[in-house]
C-alpha cells in the first residue's frame, strides 16, 4: 500500500493547488518514484489512497497497471487508510510505503531487505529506520532506539534515540484486529506491536531523505542531483 490521502500541509505552498503525492522531484512526482521501486521490488499489486485533491492523483494514475484506489471521503489518517484496504490484502503481511519516501538503495533494496527480513512467527510490524546523525538539518529527538534482537522502542518524552522512521514498512492484517472505527494513527499499532514484544526494525543501508518541507525538497533535489548528473525539477 502507498500512503497518499494526506493534506501536505508542511509542503505548502507546493501543496496549494497540488497533493503532495504530485509535488515533483527530478522533474517527476513523489509517487512516481515510489511506483518504481514498489514494482522493481517485485510487487505486483498495489492499493493507493486519496483524499486531498484526490481527482488530480486519481487522473495521474489512470492509465497504470497493478493499481487500486482506495479513495477516503473523510481523511483516516495513516491507521484508518490502511484499515480501509485490507479487504485487498488477504491474510498476509504486506508492505507500507509513504508516497512521499525518497531513498537512494544501498548493498539491497531496501524494500527487498524488509521483506526478506520479515518473520511471521514473531512480528506484527517491521520499520525501516534511518540514522537521526545523517538526516539533514534535523534537530530532533528522534523516533525510535534497538534493542539488540532487532526489536525497536519508541522514544520516550525527554529522551533521544538514535533513529528515525523512514515510511517504509511491512505489516501484518493481525494488527488491525481491535482497531476503531474512525480516523486513527498507525503510531496505535506499533505502540500495541512494542507493548507485545512484536514491533521490530532494521536499518536502512543507503541514503533517506526526510522531504516535509519544500527546503527538504530543495536539499533532497541537490543531492539526488549531484549523484544522478542532471535536474529537471522547478
Amino acid at each position: 500500500m502507498i500512503l497518499a490521502a494526506g493534506r501536505g500541509t508542511r509542503m505548502r505552498p507546493l501543496t496549494d493547488l497540488r497533493p503532495k503525492p504530485l509535488v515533483e522531484l527530478v522533474g517527476r512526482p513523489l509517487i512516481d518514484h515510489v511506483l518504481e521501486r514498489v514494482f522493481e521490488a517485485g510487487v505486483s499489486q498495489v492499493v493507493v489512497n486519496t483524499h486531498y485533491l484526490s481527482e488530480q492523483l486519481e487522473h495521474h494514475l489512470r492509465d497504470r497497471t497493478g493499481l487500486t484506489l482506495s479513495p477516503e471521503s473523510e481523511l483516516q489518517e495513516t491507521g484508518g487508510g490502511v484499515r480501509d484496504a485490507l479487504r485487498h490484502f488477504g491474510q498476509d503481511a504486506f508492505l507500507v510505503v509513504n508516497s512521499d519516501a525518497v531513498w537512494l538503495e544501498g548493498a539491497e533494496p531496501a524494500l527487498t531487505r524488509i521483506m526478506a527480513q520479515w518473520s511471521d512467527s514473531k512480528m506484527d510490524a517491521l520499520l525501516l529506520l534511518y540514522p537521526v546523525k545523517e538526516v539533514h538539518a534535523y534537530h530532533g529527538a528522534g523516533d525510535y532506539d534497538m534493542s539488540p534482537d532487532g526489536r525497536a522502542q519508541r522514544c520516550r518524552p525527554g529522551e533521544q534515540t538514535p533513529f528515525l522512521f523512514t515510511g517504509m514498512q511491512v505489516l501484518h492484517p493481525r494488527l488491525f484486529t481491535h482497531v476503531p472505527d474512525k480516523p486513527f494513527s498507525l503510531n496505535v499499532l506499533y505502540d500495541a506491536a512494542e507493548n507485545a514484544g512484536r514491533l521490530y526494525a532494521t536499518v536502512h543501508d543507503g541514503k533517506w531523505f526526510h522531504v516535509g518541507t519544500p527546503d527538504e525538497l530543495r536539499y533532497a533535489e541537490r543531492e539526488l542531483h549531484a549523484r544522478s548528473g542532471e535536474i529537471r525539477y522547478r
